[in-house]
C-alpha cells in the first residue's frame, strides 16, 4: 500500500491533507501547491489522505480494496444517535448458550469484513482470521485447552469446579457448545498488538449483534496458546498474538441490561 502523490489536474489546494497529515504533505509556497513528501518511505498508508481529500486527488496504488462512501460519511453523528449506539452497546452481552444451527459463511464473512476495517496502532495490519467451523476440531480443541489449564496448578485452582459444572451442560466445555470459533492471529507480540486484538474483536462482536448472532470473548484460548505453543499449531493459525471468540445463534434471551457498578470519574 503506497501513497505516490497528487493529482494535479483534480487539486483544489484546498490544504486538507496537510492539516490532516503535517509529516508527510508540505506547502511549496513559491510554486502555491501541495507537496507529498515521504524520503524515508515511512507512510503508514493509512489512507487519511485519501479520505479526507474533497477532489479525490491523492494518488495511490496497492491497496486491497477501493475508497469507500455511502450516505452519512461526512457525519457519523447522524447515521445513529447517541441513544441507539448506547443501548446497542448496554445489550451487548456473553452469550454461552447457542443453537446447533451453523450461520451461512456469507454472514460469518460480514462479521470479518466489519473488523479488517478496525483501527489499529500506527495502521500496522498484522492480523489474519481464522474460522473454525468442524464440530471434531472445535472439540479436540476445546479438550486440549481444558487438559492445558487443568494441569496447570494456579489455573487448575481456579477452573475446575467451573469445569464440573460445564461437563453437564457443554459437549466442549471450553466454548459452550457454539458452532463457530473466530481466532485472529498476528505474529506481533507487542503491547499494542493486544489492544489491537482487542479493538478488531469489539468491532467483530458487535458487527455480530446487528446480524442477531451472540459471541463471548474467549480468553482462556490465549492463555493457553501463550503457555503452551502446541495447542497454536493444532488450531491451524500461527502468531504470537490471539484474540478468539465464539460465535452462533443465541439459544437464550435477556430481558434486561443487569446493573454495573460506575467507576470513578476524575475531570482534571
Amino acid at each position: 500500500m503506497t501513497i505516490l502523490g497528487i493529482d494535479y489536474d483534480k487539486c483544489i489546494n484546498c490544504k486538507l491533507c496537510i492539516k490532516e497529515c503535517v509529516t508527510r504533505f508540505i506547502e511549496d509556497k513559491e510554486e502555491d501547491k501541495v507537496l507529498f513528501h515521504d524520503p524515508t518511505g515511512s507512510c503508514s498508508s493509512c489512507g487519511h489522505c485519501i479520505a479526507v481529500c474533497p477532489e479525490d486527488a491523492i494518488l495511490y496504488e496497492g491497496f486491497k480494496d477501493e475508497p469507500y462512501t455511502f450516505e452519512g460519511v461526512k457525519n457519523p453523528e447522524t447515521i445513529a444517535s447517541y441513544e441507539t449506539v448506547y443501548n446497542l452497546l448496554r445489550a451487548n452481552r456473553s452469550i454461552r448458550h447457542y443453537k446447533k444451527d451453523k450461520v451461512p459463511e456469507d454472514v460469518l464473512k460480514k462479521v470479518i469484513d466489519a473488523m479488517q476495517y478496525a483501527p489499529t496502532g500506527a495502521n500496522v495490519r498484522s492480523e489474519n482470521f481464522a474460522i473454525i467451523s468442524d464440530e471434531k476440531k472445535i472439540k479436540a480443541l476445546s479438550d486440549a485447552i481444558m487438559e492445558e489449564l487443568l494441569n496447570n496448578p494456579a489455573t487448575k485452582s481456579r477452573y475446575q469446579e467451573s469445569f464440573k459444572v460445564k461437563k453437564d451442560l457443554y459437549t466442549n466445555q471450553i466454548y459452550f457448545d457454539a458452532p463457530h470459533v473466530i481466532i485472529v492471529f498476528s505474529t506481533q507480540g507487542s503491547t499494542m498488538e493486544m489492544v489491537n486484538m482487542g479493538i478488531l474483536v469489539t468491532y467483530g462482536r458487535i458487527a455480530a449483534q446487528s446480524l442477531g448472532l451472540g459471541t463471548c470473548w474467549h480468553g482462556l484460548t490465549s492463555m493457553a496458546f501463550e503457555s503452551n505453543r502446541k495447542l497454536v499449531k493444532l488450531a491451524g493459525v500461527r502468531g504470537r498474538s490471539f484474540g478468539v471468540f465464539t460465535i452462533g445463534y443465541p439459544d437464550i434471551t435477556f430481558q434486561r441490561c443487569p446493573p454495573r457498578p460506575h467507576k470513578r470519574i476524575k475531570m482534571l
